[in-house]
C-alpha cells in the first residue's frame, strides 16, 4: 500500500499538554492527540465535519529543532471589583508565565488518497493555536506504508499510535466527546534537533 505524504512547517508552534492548566512554566506536549489529528482533518475537509472520528489521515510523524522558553502574558477568567467611593471599579489581573515552545516544527500527514493528498498540499493548519500555523511545503511525496513507518532518515519525528494497550498512557479527554482518549508513543529516528 502506498501514502501520499504532505510535509508542513512553521516557525514555532505549542501543544498545551491536557494536564497543564495555568502552570507558571509549561513544556509543549511533544505528540498530536487524537482530537488533535481529527481537528486538522476536519479542517482539511470540513465535508467531515458531521463526521465522528479519523477518515483521512492514516499517519502522522513531529519534530522539530529545539524547544525554546517564551514569556506569555495572561489574565484571569474573572473580573476582581473594588469600591472606590461611589464608583466600583473593575480590573482583571495579569500574570506571565513561561511556555516551551516548539521552534521549526516540521509535521508530515499521510493519506492513501492523491486527490485527498493534494487537496491537504493547498492549505495551511494549525496544531493547536491560530497563531501558530503550519505551512504545506508543496510537494506530495509518494512512498510505501513500510517506508513511511519506518525511514528514519525522511520521516524522523513522534507520533502517538492511538490504540490502548498495555503500553498505553492516558493523553487527554475528547474534546467533543468527553472520552478519554490513550496511546503510545512511536519515535522514528532523531524528531530533535533535525531541520
Amino acid at each position: 500500500m502506498n501514502y501520499y505524504i504532505v510535509k508542513y512547517s512553521g516557525p514555532f508552534s505549542f501543544i498545551k499538554p491536557w494536564t497543564a492548566v495555568r502552570d507558571g512554566e509549561t513544556f509543549s506536549q511533544q505528540f498530536l492527540t487524537p482530537s488533535i489529528v481529527e481537528g486538522i482533518e476536519k479542517k482539511l475537509f470540513p465535508e467531515l465535519l458531521n463526521k465522528q472520528g479519523i477518515h483521512q489521515i492514516k499517519g502522522h510523524r513531529l519534530s522539530y529543532t529545539q524547544l525554546s522558553l517564551q514569556q506569555e502574558v495572561i489574565q484571569t477568567r474573572g473580573w476582581n471589583n473594588t469600591k472606590k467611593g461611589k464608583q466600583y471599579l473593575f480590573d482583571r489581573p495579569k500574570a506571565i508565565i513561561n511556555r516551551g515552545v516548539f521552534n521549526n516544527p516540521i509535521l508530515y500527514l499521510a493519506f492513501e488518497s492523491k486527490d485527498n493528498a493534494e487537496r491537504a498540499a493547498a492549505q495551511h493548519i494549525c496544531l493547536c493555536r491560530n497563531e501558530d500555523i503550519l505551512f504545506p511545503d508543496g510537494q506530495i511525496i509518494k512512498a510505501s506504508k513500510d517506508q513511511f513507518e519506518d525511514d528514519e532518515e525522511q520521516f524522523p519525528g513522534y507520533e502517538l499510535i492511538f490504540e490502548k494497550s498495555k503500553n498505553s498512557f492516558l493523553v487527554g479527554y475528547h474534546r467533543v466527546t468527553l472520552e478519554p482518549m490513550y496511546g503510545w508513543i512511536k519515535i522514528v529516528g532523531q524528531p530533535v534537533g533535525m531541520s
